[in-house]
């Protein structure tokens, strides 16, 4: 009996895995001026002044407030962006990231 060698192709699937997603979070102080914090909101995030003024009152009430979810490069951009507009105006104004559950 010949000896029958049979070619096996074998395909590999590439399975693309989204990116991790990170929070970007407004930590409420008491010397950052309600109507600044609207204002970064609105520039650094663009969101509407009504969905601003939400997010701001809602880490006045509870502390904190998620703003937005991005991608991990995107968030620390925004993050740093929106924490060096508080600095240069000089107030305490914090957002910080954590990665979504």
């Amino acid at each position: 009996m010949p000896n029958v060698i049979t070619d096996r192709k074998t395909t590999t699937a590439t399975r693309t895995e989204r990116p991790r997603l990170y929070k970007v979070i407004l930590l409420n102080d008491d010397f950052t001026p309600r109507e600044f914090v609207v204002q970064v909101l609105r520039r650094v995030f663009r969101i509407t002044e009504a969905e601003s003024d939400v997010v701001m009152m809602t880490a006045h009430q509870r502390g904190a407030c998620v703003v937005a979810v991005f991608t991990r490069e995107v968030a620390e951009m925004k993050v740093q962006q929106a924490n060096d507009l508080g600095r240069e105006h000089g107030y305490p104004l914090a957002f910080t990231s954590e990665k979504e559950e």
